[in-house]
């Protein structure tokens, strides 16, 4: 009879391990392999409206020291309109974020692989070979090695 383990894949929830939390289920096994992931993401900048609103205010102000009369006032309306739409038009900032993560396949005793990928902890790293115990949260899991 040939028996196929397939891996299960679950992704660890945020923890900080000075946390106490409620634990649904344990598992314990051995690490059948450790492979170390850093990701990058592109994350660009949230505007909130501030930058558009004061391009229009010195883009008004600007346009005001141009005319008289009537045509100071559309100076000033033309400059507002500018200041915001270039403001508003700017090149949005960007930022690259590393994650590093770790992909550690387990063999739980019951003969079940399972997968799971968490942050680094430089704390708790991990080897082929390693007793660990599987966490279960409401929210996600979390690998430990066990002592």
């Amino acid at each position: 009879m040939l028996l196929l383990l397939l891996p299960i894949a679950v992704t660890a929830a945020p923890y900080n391990r000075n946390e106490a939390r409620t634990v649904n289920q344990v598992v314990f096994g051995e690490v059948d392999s450790v492979r170390y992931i850093t990701h990058q993401e592109v994350v660009n900048s949230q505007r909130n409206g501030w930058e558009t609103l004061l391009g229009g205010v010195i883009g008004g102000l600007v346009g005001n020291q141009f005319g008289g009369g009537s045509g100071r006032e559309v100076a000033t309306a033309v400059g507002a309109v500018a200041g915001a739409s270039i403001a508003h038009h700017r090149q949005p900032t960007q930022k690259i974020v590393n994650y590093r993560l770790v992909e550690i396949l387990i063999k739980a005793e019951d003969g079940q692989l399972i997968d799971v990928i968490q942050d680094v902890d430089q704390q708790m790293l991990f080897q082929r070979g390693d007793s660990v115990r599987i966490l279960y949260f409401d929210d996600g899991v979390r690998v430990d090695k066990t002592f």
